[in-house]
């Protein structure tokens, strides 16, 4: 009551001072009629404080986000439910939800009337241009009286997390080829072991099929044995990303390191569509192998990705080993920002026998304005880096700004020895003087 005392609008307070003005004059008059008009002016805003702070209790709401993970530069609609659960209609409530900055700016929205025991959803949009993970709430309900001299503020503390994850590509369904790890055809594959029927033939068990007895190695042992069962391939894959702060120009959602990205959430879509294991691996202190297993995996990948930052104090070495950490990586596939010749060489050296490597080489400098003097340094130095890379084996995709991810896929599935990458890239490099 005491809130509600407080929440008296200007109506109301001047309702009360008409109330007391009447008051004194009917005492000083002696008229009967205007003590009546007094006292209807203060019944009519005490009327109004019961009224709101009886209903004040009496309303519950709800927030529902649809969807609450979307892409980025896509919009999200969001309902909010209210349900009076007293036996008084309510006023006008005028509703206003929290937002975080990049989702614009607060939304107020008008509710005419409640009845009683009713609901009622209002609905509103927000559209987010930049990654991350953002909570909507909590809502604020200002309840009025229907005469307005009331008007009292509610929180509902709940709050909707909205995830906006990376702008996903559509890869054109080509082929990785090269390297094999392991046995099948154009693509790195490797055992996937399911437990003690992958191993040697074993006892049998009750409820084995007859039909996979192996009959030598009954013989041999006494013992009724029984085969092994057939030993799945799969192909894996290992998606790097590159988030050292160091490696990536730019600022915003024009930044390089925006485009890497969206172009890791894009191939590890693209691969888990093809029946691909994807394991995905970044470094900084949001360092995390996510593997790529279900729907489940996916939706972790994404939400990882959709927090990621830079990270200044990640350092190559330290990415390498992460992706060793597992053994046979499968299929490397790596966004890698700028870099010297000598980190280069320590990325290189993921390619091992059996192992096929295909890196987006980012060149971070064109993305940003810079002298034509600083840009001829930073391009001799980048030819220098993708040199050293193709020399040791890998796919190499030059990657600047603008360039179409579904374009540069072309390229990393493309046949070709590597030999002859190599000579063109010398070749390209003499010319540009980096002999």
């Amino acid at each position: 009551m005491r809130e509600a005392l407080r929440g008296l609008t200007t109506r109301g307070r001047s309702f009360l001072a008409a109330a007391a003005a009447a008051g004194l004059s009917a005492l000083l008059l002696g008229e009967k009629d205007l003590f009546r008009v007094a006292v209807l002016l203060t019944a009519l805003p005490l009327l109004a404080i019961l009224a709101v702070a009886r209903g004040r209790y009496r309303l519950t709401c709800s927030r529902v986000v649809e969807p609450h993970r979307t892409p980025v530069g896509t919009t999200a609609r969001v309902v909010l439910r209210l349900n009076n659960t007293s036996h008084v209609p309510t006023g006008t409530l005028l509703l206003e939800d929290s937002l975080p900055y990049a989702l614009g700016s607060r939304p107020r929205l008008v509710l005419e009337r409640l009845g009683a025991r009713r609901t009622s959803a209002v609905a509103y949009t927000v559209r987010a241009d930049a990654r991350g993970r953002y909570e909507i709430g909590p809502l604020q309900v200002r309840i009025t009286d229907p005469f307005g001299l009331c008007e009292l503020a509610r929180s509902f503390p709940t709050v909707t997390t909205l995830t906006v994850i990376p702008q996903v590509v559509p890869l054109p369904p080509i082929r990785l080829v090269g390297d094999y790890a392991g046995s099948g055809e154009s693509r790195s594959r490797s055992v996937a072991v399911h437990g003690e029927d992958d191993a040697a033939p074993r006892e049998y068990r009750y409820g084995d099929d007859l039909r996979r007895v192996h009959w030598r190695s009954t013989a041999r042992t006494g013992e009724l044995m029984v085969r092994r069962e057939e030993q799945p391939w799969e192909s894996r894959a290992t998606i790097v990303l590159d988030a050292r702060g160091t490696a990536h120009r730019g600022e915003g959602t024009a930044s390089s390191f925006e485009w890497a990205v969206s172009a890791a959430a894009s191939v590890a879509m693209h691969l888990r569509t093809g029946g691909y294991k994807v394991r995905l691996v970044t470094g900084g202190d949001a360092a995390r192998d996510i593997e790529v297993w279900d729907d489940a995996g996916v939706d972790s990948l994404l939400d990882h990705l959709a927090q990621i930052r830079t990270d200044r104090r990640q350092q190559l070495p330290s990415l390498v080993d992460r992706v060793r950490q597992h053994g046979n990586p499968g299929t490397v596939i790596a966004i890698l920002g700028a870099m010297t010749p000598e980190e280069a060489d320590v990325v290189a050296r993921l390619h091992t026998g059996g192992v096929t490597c295909i890196g987006f080489l980012m060149d971070a400098v064109s993305w940003v304005d810079v002298s034509e003097q600083a840009r001829s340094a930073t391009a001799q130095e980048y030819e220098l880096t993708r040199l050293v890379l193709v020399r040791n084996g890998w796919r190499v995709v030059p990657v600047r700004r603008g360039a179409q991810l579904a374009a540069l896929w072309h390229q990393a599935a493309a046949r070709g020895p590597q030999g002859f990458a190599y000579r063109a890239a010398m070749a390209e490099t003499v010319s540009r003087g980096g002999s």
